[in-house]
C-alpha cells in the first residue's frame, strides 16, 4: 500500500473493518474468479447505512451491494465512511469501477485493508478516490493479512501467474491413505469429510488423476456442504483412459481433461459426454503439470484443490508446485498400505521437501493439519 496514506485508523475503524471481513467470508464459494470482498458503510454516529459482499462473477461487487442496501433503506451516504476489505476496483470489467460508484454517491471517507494486486487496479482505485477529494485511510496490518489470507489464491495468481495449489490428503497416523488392496473408505470420519468438502467449495477447480478415477470412480464435486456453484473439475489423464461411464459425468459443473496425444476416438468419446479435452506437452508419457497450472490460471482459477493418488501427489510435490498441504490424520495405524505421495528416494536429508505447520485443528475424532512449503535450513 502507499506509505503516504493517512494513518488515522481508530479502534472503531478496526471494529467496522472486522465486520466487513466477516461479510467477505460469506462470499466464499460464490465469487470465483473475483476476490471475496466485504463492505460496510457507516454514518458519523456509527449507524450502519448499508453493507454487502461481492456477488457471483458478472454481478455487483461489495461496494455496490452496500450502496444499494443504503438506497433501498432510504439512507443518505454523503459524507459517510465506507470500510472495504480490498481496494475498490478502477477498471471496467464485467461491472463498472467501484471507486467511481463511491465517488458518485458522495462517500467522504474510505477505509481499505489490502491493495488490489491486479495490474488493472494496483493503486489506481485509491488514487482516483483521493483525486476526487475522498479521504483514504489504510487499515492496520492484521486486517491486511486477513484479506490476503481469505483471497490467497487471487493474490497468488496475480503475483505468480498460477493458482494456489492446495493438496488434500486423508491418512492414518503412519501415513497410509489406503490399505494394500486399495480400500480407503473411510479412514477419516464424517466431520473431516465435510470439512474437506468445505475446502472443495472455496476452490475454483478440483484436480485429480486418472488413477484415482479408475480406482475410486469419484464424482469429484461438492456434496457434503451447501454451495451456490460447483467448481471446475480437472483430470490429468495422458491417454484418456477414463471411461465414458465414469461417475464424473453424473455430477454438475464443467469437466476438463488434460491429455497428451491420445487416440482421436477417446477424445470424441469424452467430448460427446460434455467434457473438454486439452492436449498438452508431455515427458515420458506424463502430462506437463506446469502447463496444466498455466491453463487453469488462464481460465482463471485462483485456488486449485488437489485430491489425487500418490503418483500425482508425488509429481506435484517433486515439481515444487504444491503451496499448501491439507492433511487429515485419523487416530489409527494401518501398517502396510499406500502412502501419501510417491517421491523419489533420497540419499541425504538435505533433499527433503520441507513444510511449516500453519495451523492444527481437531475435526471430530481426526486432526487437520495445514502446512506451507518452506526451504530447509541447516540446524
Amino acid at each position: 500500500m502507499n506509505p503516504a496514506l493517512p494513518p488515522e485508523f481508530s479502534p472503531a475503524d478496526a471494529a467496522w473493518m472486522a465486520r466487513a471481513q466477516a461479510l467477505a467470508e460469506q462470499a466464499v464459494g460464490l465469487t470465483e474468479p473475483n476476490p471475496r470482498v466485504g463492505c460496510v458503510i457507516t454514518a458519523a454516529d456509527g449507524t450502519v447505512l448499508g453493507e454487502g459482499h461481492t456477488q457471483a462473477a458478472g454481478q455487483a461487487h461489495a461496494e455496490v451491494m452496500a450502496l444499494r442496501a443504503a438506497a433501498a433503506a432510504g439512507r443518505d451516504v454523503r459524507g459517510a465512511t465506507a470500510y472495504v476489505t480490498l481496494e475498490p476496483c478502477a477498471h471496467h470489467g464485467r461491472t463498472p469501477p467501484c471507486c467511481d460508484a463511491l465517488i458518485a454517491a458522495g462517500v467522504g471517507r474510505v477505509v481499505v485493508a489490502a491493495g488490489d494486486p491486479n495490474p488493472l487496479v494496483n493503486g489506481q482505485g485509491l488514487a482516483r478516490l483521493r483525486a476526487a477529494g475522498t479521504t483514504v485511510v489504510q487499515a492496520s496490518a492484521p486486517h491486511v493479512e486477513a484479506c490476503e489470507a481469505l483471497n490467497i489464491g487471487f493474490f497468488h495468481r496475480m503475483r505468480t501467474g498460477r493458482p494456489w495449489v492446495r493438496l488434500k490428503v486423508a491418512a492414518s497416523l503412519d501415513g497410509r491413505t489406503a490399505l494394500d488392496n486399495g480400500v480407503s473408505q473411510w479412514i477419516t470420519g464424517l466431520d473431516a469429510r465435510r470439512d474437506g468438502h468445505a475446502w472443495r467449495r472455496r476452490a475454483g477447480a478440483l484436480l485429480t488423476g486418472v488413477g484415482t478415477v479408475l480406482a475410486d470412480d469419484p464424482r469429484l464435486d461438492v456434496r457434503l456442504v451447501p454451495t451456490p456453484r460447483q467448481p471446475l473439475r480437472a483430470i490429468v489423464d495422458a491417454r484418456l483412459d477414463t471411461p465414458p461411464s465414469a461417475r464424473l459425468f453424473e455430477a454438475e459443473g464443467p469437466l476438463v481433461f488434460y491429455a497428451a496425444a491420445p487416440a482421436p476416438e477417446r477424445v470424441a468419446a469424452l467430448t460427446a459426454q460434455g467434457a473438454e479435452v486439452i492436449l498438452l506437452p508431455a515427458t515420458a508419457g506424463r502430462v506437463d503439470l506446469a502447463a496444466v497450472l498455466a491453463d487453469l490460471a488462464r481460465r482463471p482459477i485462483n485456488e486449485l484443490h488437489v485430491e489425487a493418488g500418490p503418483r500425482l501427489n508425488g509429481s506435484l510435490i517433486s515439481a515444487d508446485l504444491v503451496d499448501e498441504c491439507l492433511v487429515y490424520l485419523a487416530p489409527m495405524l494401518l501398517g502396510a498400505g499406500r502412502g501419501m505421495a510417491a517421491l523419489p528416494a533420497l540419499t541425504t536429508l538435505d533433499g527433503a521437501w520441507c513444510y511449516a505447520f500453519h495451523d492444527q485443528t481437531p475435526i471430530g475424532a481426526d486432526l487437520r493439519l495445514r502446512l506451507r512449503r518452506r526451504t530447509r535450513t541447516p540446524d
